[in-house]
């Protein structure tokens, strides 16, 4: 498949011919066994961390590679494309927990914790979602009471990705009353009174492990409280654009990986004595597949580079992962019907892809959310 010359940069194009080696020859071949024993391979994670892939937005003074958030997006789309799962909790990790301690932590907490998640010898998570609070997640229970030294935590969390294999999690608690109440604290697998709970079934993105996280009376020390005390929320929604923007990428992994199947087999599957590939209808469905997985390349790429300039807004943050998921649904969908009655059945990976694509639809802030913020800065209502 030609490839479009987006001229990302050299740090951009080594980052993608690393991890795309690295994806092709360790995680591809793992692929279906990771999503038909809903199986983590956590193995994979010190390899990761070996060619800098944990900790690429980190600066080189804290282990990292003290890159940008363009070329964490590459990794994140080439991870994605061999494995959309393993790249949902590659994000999750990199990114959502990572990141965010690379950007809040204060200088021991960095010292103590970044090592050993940048390494991959430690999962990292980030727990903000409960039962009864998604995309209104300031309705949090969660509570942490203050006490001698520190906070006890009573309550739980849910929808957590990694929490089962996590070492180290950021966990967002109410500290006081309304959005002025939330502080973000630091949870290590092994304190006392934490615990993880159900594990959550899902239909797709099986592999990245998700449960409910359970505090009963955890104590934790003040000197794990990240970010300023009841200023809990201004380190979660500034987090959520650079989330959006490298959780975007995911989805651009799904539709790449949906022509590599595709391609060939058109050129390979015959019907009234030519190649599939040769019908016009077949042809068109080709065509659209390419210039949506282009066009929110461009649009996701464009995105991160306002992050790495300090240039970002919520409002094209939350864009453009809306069209790339939804880019990506159609996207399964039409490779499903390219391939007919073998894309309906598990011997082809097609249908995998669709159900993965649907996360993105739904994680990291739902498209009606992602609509709504684009909607209200555009048209100034409140």
């Amino acid at each position: 498949m030609p490839d479009f010359d987006f001229a990302l940069g050299e740090a951009a194009d080594m980052i993608r011919d690393t991890t795309a080696r690295f994806a092709a020859d360790k995680i591809a071949p793992l692929a279906a066994k990771i999503d038909a024993e809903d199986w983590f391979p956590v193995e994979l994670w010190p390899q990761m961390g070996a060619l800098g892939l944990h900790g690429i937005t980190v600066g080189e003074e804290d282990g990292g590679l003290g890159l940008g958030y363009l070329e964490h997006v590459i990794a994140m789309e080439e991870v994605s494309r061999a494995s959309a799962s393993l790249g949902l909790s590659y994000g999750a990790h990199s990114n959502l927990c990572v990141n965010q301690l690379r950007r809040w932590g204060n200088p021991e907490q960095k010292a103590k914790y970044l090592p050993g998640l940048i390494s991959g010898q430690h999962v990292g998570s980030l727990a903000m979602s409960e039962a009864g609070a998604g995309s209104d997640v300031v309705s949090m229970k969660l509570k942490a009471s203050a006490v001698d030294g520190g906070y006890r935590l009573n309550g739980t969390k849910f929808w957590i990705t990694n929490a089962a294999y996590a070492s180290t999690l950021i966990v967002y608690a109410k500290t006081g009353e309304g959005s002025g109440g939330i502080t973000a604290f630091i949870i290590e697998k092994d304190m006392p009174g934490f615990s993880i709970g159900q594990k959550i079934a899902k239909m797709g993105m099986r592999g990245s492990p998700t449960a409910e996280l359970v505090f009963d009376d955890c104590f934790v020390p003040e000197e794990n409280i990240m970010g300023p005390m009841n200023g809990g929320v201004g380190v979660l929604m500034s987090g959520l654009d650079y989330e959006r923007a490298v959780l975007a990428a995911g989805p651009l992994g799904i539709m790449q990986a949906c022509l590599d199947v595709v391609l060939p087999y058109v050129r390979e599957r015959k019907q009234f004595g030519s190649p599939i590939g040769s019908f016009q209808m077949v042809q068109a469905k080709v065509a659209d597949m390419y210039v949506a997985l282009n066009s929110a390349r461009a649009y996701v790429y464009a995105v991160a580079r306002a992050c790495d300039a300090g240039k970002t807004t919520r409002f094209d943050a939350a864009g453009a992962i809306l069209l790339a998921s939804e880019n990506a649904v159609k996207c399964s969908l039409e490779a499903i019907q390219a391939l007919g009655g073998a894309g309906y059945t598990t011997d082809w990976p097609v249908e995998r892809f669709l159900r993965d694509a649907k996360l993105y639809d739904i994680g990291a802030g739902t498209n009606e959310i992602r609509r709504f913020l684009i909607a209200r800065e555009l048209i100034g209502a409140r």
